[in-house]
C-alpha cells in the first residue's frame, strides 16, 4: 500500500507537470532562500515547488543512573515537493525524511471546491493533535517536541481524508476541520501484505479560533513571534479524536500488543485524546499553552490470553495504552536583531501512576533555549533542559543544533 501511495502520488505530479507543460506560455524560475526553488508557468497558474531542510545537531546527555553520552547526527533532513493548478483549485505535497528509516511523512493532494472549504486525502499532518504538533518541526523554537507531543502524537502524521474550513464570524476567524483517517499514524498500512492495518477507523476534529484577528502569514507556522505583531493577537483551539480499536500505546501504529474476547479472537480498545490549546503573540513574545487528556473505552470483556481465562484487570489496560494528562508551556521573546529566548515548563501525569508497568511515566521537564535567526531560513539553536521521572532520578540534556533551509 505504501508502494501504491507514493506511486500514486508521483503520478499526479507528472500529470501536473504535463499538462502545465503543454499549455505553458511563459515559465519563470526563481529562488528564495528558505523557501525553495518556486516554478511558475502560464503567468502562476501553474506552480511547481522544489525545497527541503536539513538539522544537523550535537546532543550531550548526563544519565543520573548512566554514563554520559555525546551524540553527532543528522536530526532532519527533508525533501519536498508541492504543486498547485490555480484555476483547477488543486495542490499536492510530497515530503520525505531522508534521515528516517520510514521517510515519507506527507503524500497528499488537495482540492479546494470553495474558498472557505479544502478537501485533502493521502498522508499529512494532521490538526487532531496538540498545537505543537500541528506545526512544522522547521517552525519549533526547542531543538525537540515537548513531553506532551512526544508521549501522544508521534511524528504527528496519518493517512486518510481531511476537510478543512476558514470562515468568519463577524471580524473573528473560525477554523473547523474534520478528519478520518486509518487510526494507526504514519505508514498505516506497513511494509507488506501481511502487516495490514489493525482495528477501525479515527475520526477526530478541531476548531481554532482567533478572537483579536489573523496571524500575519509568516507567523501562522510557527511558535515564536517572528513577524514582531503589531497587535496582540490569539488562537484558542480544542482538538478531540477516536481511535476506535488502538493496536498502538498512542494509536500512531499497529500490532505492538494483542487483546482478545471471550472468543479468543482478537479485539481491541478505543483510544481517545483531548487537546486544548492558546497560542498568543505580541511584539515578538510568545506564549504557548497545551493540555492533553489520553483515556480508553471498550474495555469490558477484554482478555490479555486468547483462552478466554485471563480478563483485563483495572488498571491494567496502562500496560498497553499510554492514559493520563499531560500539560506544556512555552514562553519566548523573538527580538528584531535575530535573537530569540525560550524557556518550557511540561508535566505528564499517568492516570493509573500506581501501576509500575504503565507505559506512561510521570515526567517533569524544565528547558530553556536560546535561538539565532539568520534570514532565508537558517537558525541556530542552543538548548538546555532538566528531566525527572517518577524513579526520582534526573537527567540533563544539552543540544546544539543547525537548521539550513533551502
Amino acid at each position: 500500500m505504501r508502494k501504491k501511495i507514493t506511486i500514486i502520488t508521483f503520478s499526479i505530479a507528472i500529470a501536473l507537470a504535463s499538462v502545465t507543460a503543454a499549455r505553458a506560455q511563459q515559465i519563470e524560475a526563481k529562488f528564495r532562500p528558505g523557501n525553495g526553488l518556486d516554478i511558475l508557468l502560464d503567468n502562476g497558474d501553474y506552480s511547481f515547488n522544489i525545497g527541503g531542510l536539513i538539522q544537523s545537531n550535537f546532543l550531550r546527555d548526563d544519565p543520573a543512573a548512566a554514563k554520559v553520552e555525546n551524540k553527532f547526527g543528522v536530526k532532519r533532513g527533508y525533501l519536498t515537493l508541492s504543486g498547485a493548478a490555480r484555476a483547477e483549485r488543486v495542490h499536492f505535497l510530497l515530503r520525505a525524511d531522508l534521515a528516517a528509516s520510514s521517510p515519507l511523512l506527507d503524500a497528499w493532494l488537495a482540492w479546494q471546491p470553495w474558498k472557505t472549504i479544502t478537501i485533502s486525502a493521502g498522508q499529512k499532518q494532521t490538526f487532531t493533535n496538540g498545537r505543537e504538533m500541528t506545526l512544522p518541526e522547521s517552525g519549533l523554537s526547542t531543538p525537540d517536541r515537548s513531553p506532551l507531543s512526544l508521549s501522544f502524537a508521534g511524528t504527528g502524521r496519518e493517512f486518510g481524508l481531511f476537510i478543512e474550513g476558514d470562515f468568519e464570524l463577524g471580524n473573528i476567524p473560525l477554523l473547523p476541520a474534520i478528519a478520518i483517517t486509518s487510526g494507526d499514524g504514519q505508514n498505516a498500512f506497513g511494509a507488506t501484505s501481511i502487516d495490514v492495518d489493525l482495528g477501525g477507523l479515527k475520526y477526530g476534529a478541531r476548531v481554532d479560533v482567533l478572537p483579536l484577528g489573523r496571524f500575519a502569514p509568516v507567523n501562522d507556522r510557527a511558535v515564536a513571534d517572528l513577524a514582531g505583531e503589531r497587535s496582540p493577537k490569539l488562537k484558542i483551539g480544542l482538538a478531540a479524536s477516536y481511535n476506535q480499536g488502538a493496536s498502538h500505546p498512542a494509536g500512531h501504529g499497529h500490532g505492538a500488543f494483542a487483546l482478545y474476547d471471550e472468543t479468543g479472537a482478537a479485539r481491541y480498545p478505543d483510544y481517545r485524546l483531548l487537546h486544548a490549546d492558546l497560542l498568543f503573540k505580541y511584539r515578538g513574545l510568545s506564549l504557548l499553552g497545551e493540555y492533553a487528556n489520553a483515556s480508553a473505552t471498550s474495555l469490558h470483556h477484554l482478555y490479555t490470553a486468547a483462552g478466554g481465562t485471563a480478563r483485563l484487570l483495572p488498571g491494567q489496560i496502562s500496560h498497553y495504552l499510554r492514559l493520563g494528562d499531560a500539560c506544556n508551556v512555552q514562553a519566548g521573546y523573538a527580538a528584531k536583531c535575530g535573537w530569540g529566548i525560550d524557556i518550557r515548563y511540561a508535566r505528564v501525569t499517568p492516570e493509573f501512576e500506581k501501576e509500575v508497568a504503565s507505559l506512561l511515566r510521570r515526567v517533569e521537564l524544565a528547558e530553556a533555549c536560546v535561538t539565532k535567526y539568520f534570514n532565508g531560513g537558517v537558525k541556530v539553536q542552543g538548548s538546555f533542559a532538566r528531566r525527572e521521572t517518577d524513579k526520582q532520578d534526573a537527567d540533563t540534556r544539552v543540544e546544539v543544533m543547525l537548521q539550513i533551509a533551502f
